[in-house]
């Protein structure tokens, strides 16, 4: 079954999300890759404010390519999560709820996510064309300069993930690296 949900996050809802549900998101996302990342963390540690209100956020790990006439936005599929995983504990301590991308995280990830309370969500590598079709509006919202790595705001309908890390230590990487293991004697 998949579930539905609203953004921003609520505790309710990420209490409910299991390692391996399907998920269709609506509402707002934050777009920012590892250049983004870098300069919120030195907003933070210089005691500025983030470009976005990051409490109850979710942020998606991509970097989309140029919108053809007609269209809100290029393709928009995931790119790796493990380049964020340097900054991510320090941005989900600050109230961030929600991360999309693709791949592991690491285990300061993984604890952060149990200690916070939050989600760690997967698209299909890809697949960003498809991915595009559920975002309505794409703007820029911080960090103009770095181009392809700006923050964005998106606005999703029934945007299509999967849950990797839940609050519980669950890792959808890990239970299905364990399914398939061929023990060798």
């Amino acid at each position: 079954m998949v579930k539905k949900i609203m953004l921003p996050l609520t505790d309710e809802a990420i209490k409910d999300l299991k390692t391996g549900d399907d998920v269709l998101l609506s509402g707002v996302v934050y777009v920012a890759r590892d250049a983004a990342h870098k300069r919120m963390i030195e907003a933070l540690e210089s005691g500025e404010p983030l470009p976005f209100d990051i409490r109850g956020q979710t942020i998606y790990y991509m970097g989309p390519s140029p919108a053809r006439r007609g269209q809100v936005i290029g393709s928009a599929g995931p790119t790796t999560s493990g380049r964020m995983d340097s900054y991510s504990p320090r941005l989900l301590a600050e109230g961030l709820k929600g991360m999309i991308g693709k791949g592991m995280r690491s285990r300061e990830v993984k604890d952060a996510i149990k200690q916070y309370k939050a989600v760690y969500f997967a698209v299909v590598g890809g697949a960003g064309a498809l991915a595009s079709r559920n975002i309505s509006k794409s703007e820029v919202i911080a960090y103009e300069e770095l181009g392809a790595e700006a923050v964005r705001r998106l606005e999703v309908a029934d945007f299509p993930v999967r849950v990797i890390n839940d609050i519980y230590g669950g890792d959808l990487y890990q239970e299905g690296k364990a399914r398939y293991r061929v023990d060798q004697e």
